[in-house]
């Protein structure tokens, strides 16, 4: 135990090298930028929470090159605005904050599958999470479907585009990943990450559980007990840090147009952090995240801040105690299978 909490101190401040980042941050800020101004031509700022989603697909398929990544990306593409969709759906019953927590649970499991059968990198089911959730959060009508496919899917197909088309110009190929399931914990362990985290803060009344619910999954993505928790130590380090650049970049009142820029840079300098030190990309994944949340409905920056530290808290200690308590969960299943066994 003692090494653990040594190699989760060391792995706090190291800050990794990465090659290529910079290529990979213009792509993700342009993907971004464009879907976002497109919406706000056309008079309709209440979808870009629809297209930046869809967006989200660049944010794939970083270290793949070709086929390879166009397969990755135009898979996690479908899954982002599959779960936009799903988040319209649930937003449009009427006890939408309690039925989207087990539905989140069951993107998070089914996300889980198919992040490990094509190897997603970033790995992993958080940013449909992420998706299915913040639409969630907010009332919609089912005339909101048609829109949320049209525009998550559009922005879904530009992110592809931008993201090869230096392959597609100079006619390079590589042989995509082929899919292949294994059975194992993961999903099960995002969906109950998911259903405590997402449950608590929904019990305790705070305005947006959804951000429970990604910080909780955001842990378990890491590989091995060590990366775990100091992926949880930076989502609650690096966002309370955060909430500082978040009030600073709220307290202006920026125009949408002011926004849609701050927002793409943001989105770049993370991408340039996000592989270095992730504690250190959560001083501008934070007010990126509000940012991004003010333009499609505005409110009280206080009220944002608290609800975005306190349900950080809330996740990621419950992604961390799962991490922490899982080999002993798993000897406790096994245990129960060889007693019925027997």
């Amino acid at each position: 135990m003692g090494e653990q909490v040594r190699a989760t101190l060391r792995g706090l401040l190291h800050v990794r090298p990465l090659a290529g980042a910079r290529r990979v941050a213009l792509r993700a800020g342009i993907s971004v930028l464009v879907p976002l101004l497109a919406v706000l031509a056309a008079g309709h700022p209440g979808w870009s929470v629809y297209a930046v989603f869809g967006a989200f697909t660049s944010l794939y398929g970083r270290n793949h090159v070709h086929l390879s990544r166009v397969a990755m990306q135009a898979s996690a593409g479908a899954a982002l605005t599959g779960s936009t969709v799903l988040g319209v759906l649930v937003g449009s019953v009427g006890p939408r904050a309690w039925v989207a927590v087990p539905v989140a649970a069951a993107v998070a499991a089914l996300g889980a599958v198919l992040a490990t059968a094509q190897d997603w990198h970033p790995p992993g089911p958080l940013f449909l999470v992420f998706a299915f959730g913040a639409v969630a959060s907010a009332p919609h009508v089912l005339s909101d479907v048609p829109v949320a496919a049209t525009v998550a899917a559009l922005s879904s197909l530009f992110a592809l585009l931008v993201g090869n088309m230096g392959s597609l110009l100079r006619g390079q190929r590589s042989r995509p990943a082929r899919l292949a399931h294994v059975w194992s914990w993961e999903p099960a362990r995002y969906a109950l990450a998911v259903l405590l985290a997402g449950g608590t803060a929904t019990a305790v009344g705070i305005g947006h559980p959804y951000w429970a619910m990604v910080a909780a999954v955001a842990p378990l993505s890491a590989e091995g007990l060590a990366a775990q928790l100091v992926r949880a130590a930076h989502r609650i380090l690096g966002t309370l840090l955060g909430l500082l650049t978040s009030a600073m970049l709220l307290a202006p009142h920026l125009s949408p147009y002011a926004t849609v820029l701050v927002v793409a840079v943001l989105q770049i300098v993370t991408e340039l952090l996000v592989g270095r030190n992730y504690g250190l990309a959560l001083l501008f994944i934070t007010p990126m995240a509000l940012l991004m949340g003010q333009l499609a409905v505005a409110r009280p920056a206080g009220q944002l801040l608290f609800d975005r530290g306190v349900e950080t808290v809330i996740g990621a200690g419950i992604g961390g105690a799962i991490v922490l308590c899982e080999p002993w969960l798993r000897s406790w299943i096994t245990a129960g299978g060889r007693e019925s066994d027997g």
